[in-house]
């Protein structure tokens, strides 16, 4: 027989029901994006099927970084760089020639010592293979003068570099709820848009619940091996007992420039992963709404005499509608300031089991997840609704009274660049 619509109620159409649970999809899509602040940062990745559950990615470190460690190279005059052998540096980047183990010459290399424990004597740092990364992170102008690759007339086998790979990974977790509902409550219940409500409060609640785990993923990834500051000279979160002020913000602005985090940041716009945008001016620095006042009273840089607030440019004086974040109250020195009225505190985390709060910077590119987004054709999370009905109808429900909704996805988290990510831990003012 062939499909009839009928007029179009259920019971007169043999199509079936004739729910349209893709406008209720595309009105909570509509609201979601309105409360997302750290997922539209992600580089999205999507995960194919049948490679199991974890994200694995090869990072290469730059040539010119000491990062790049390895035995690979030459050196400038075309010696081969034998593996374990270490060269010192102290604090400022001076190569350390003095000390236990030290070698003079050799027929490999000169000025070396025979264990990274003697090259790290007098709070010296390793350099191994010089050859490898010609002068890897120095800015010291004698230190790279002396390591250019100079080519002679003839040539020859010399400079030859090296690359280091390593490998990082993150897991993939499986999360979900459902609700349940009654036939009744659809024909009787003063709202008749309750189911309309129920599912944008069901997506609501999945994409609070992914920005938490992702904001407590990039904040615990920040503070462990990101680039932190505290207040002033303390070297701890335990240790906490003050107020940020502009010259931190200065000191971790400078810190992420040495590790060539990006001025600008992309982000994910609207419901569809290819859509995005690129901010400019400054990086982003998310704060909860406890520090607004502390941000808002930050003086400058110019002295005792600096007015209180003078250090805060109101957002304002310097962006239009259409280059504002969600969130976005104003800019201190470098720093688009966000606030998230759901950023997570350290309770009792500080000096005297002082609350204290993180202001957190997320440089592009420092992350990957699995985006709470669509691609345009398809949903990165799956919702499963049936009716009250036949559908249902079981030995439990044999009146089949009772109708459900379920939405289940995937999280994961990996960093990328761990020390794009920069973080203040201060208490409030």
């Amino acid at each position: 027989m062939a499909l009839e619509y009928g007029t179009g109620a259920n019971g007169a159409s043999n199509v079936g029901a004739q729910a349209r649970t893709d406008f209720y999809f595309k009105k909570a899509l509509i609201k979601v994006r309105d409360i997302q602040y750290f997922m539209p940062l992600a580089d999205v990745r999507s995960m194919p099927k049948h490679h199991g559950k974890t994200i694995k990615q090869d990072v290469y470190q730059p040539l010119l970084d000491t990062l790049n460690v390895n035995d690979q190279g030459l050196d400038a005059a075309g010696l081969i760089i034998t593996s374990g052998k270490f060269k010192g540096y102290n604090a400022a980047g001076v190569e350390i020639t003095t000390g236990t183990g030290h070698t003079a010459a050799s027929s490999t290399h000169t000025n070396f010592f025979a264990s990274a424990a003697n090259a790290t004597s007098g709070a010296g740092v390793v350099a191994v293979a010089i050859g490898g990364n010609i002068y890897g992170s120095s800015k010291d102008v004698g230190v790279i003068a002396d390591r250019l690759p100079a080519l002679t007339e003839n040539g020859g086998r010399v400079n030859r570099v090296g690359f280091t790979r390593t490998q990082i990974t993150g897991s993939l977790i499986k999360q979900g709820f459902f609700t349940e509902y009654t036939q009744e409550s659809l024909d009787f219940d003063s709202d008749s848009e309750l189911m309309s409500h129920i599912t944008e409060e069901m997506l609501v609640g999945a994409t609070e619940m992914t920005e938490a785990q992702l904001q407590k993923d990039l904040i615990n990834t920040a503070t462990a091996s990101g680039t932190v500051q505290y207040p002033g000279t303390v070297t701890s979160k335990a240790t906490v007992a003050a107020v940020v002020d502009y010259d931190d913000l200065m000191t971790l602005s400078i810190a992420l420039d040495n590790n060539k985090t990006p001025r600008q940041t992309k982000m994910i716009t609207g419901s569809r992963m290819t859509d995005t945008k690129t901010i400019m001016g400054g990086r982003v620095m998310y704060i909860g709404p406890d520090l607004i006042p502390l941000v808002r009273k930050m003086k400058d840089i110019g002295g005792s005499g600096s007015a209180v607030g003078s250090g805060f440019v109101s957002v304002e004086k310097y962006a239009d509608a259409s280059t504002i974040m969600n969130g976005e109250i104003g800019s201190v020195d470098q720093f688009r300031i966000v606030v998230v009225p759901e950023m997570l505190t350290s309770e009792g985390g500080g000096a005297s089991a002082v609350d204290i709060y993180p202001m957190l910077v997320v440089g592009d590119g420092s992350f990957t997840t699995i985006g709470f987004q669509t691609d345009g054709k398809s949903l990165k999370f799956t919702t499963t609704h049936k009716k009250p009905g036949k559908e249902t109808a079981d030995v439990n429900d044999p009146y089949g009274e009772k109708g459900f909704y379920s939405i289940k996805w995937y999280y994961g988290f990996m960093a990328l660049r761990p020390e794009r990510l920069g973080i203040l831990w201060t208490k409030k003012a």
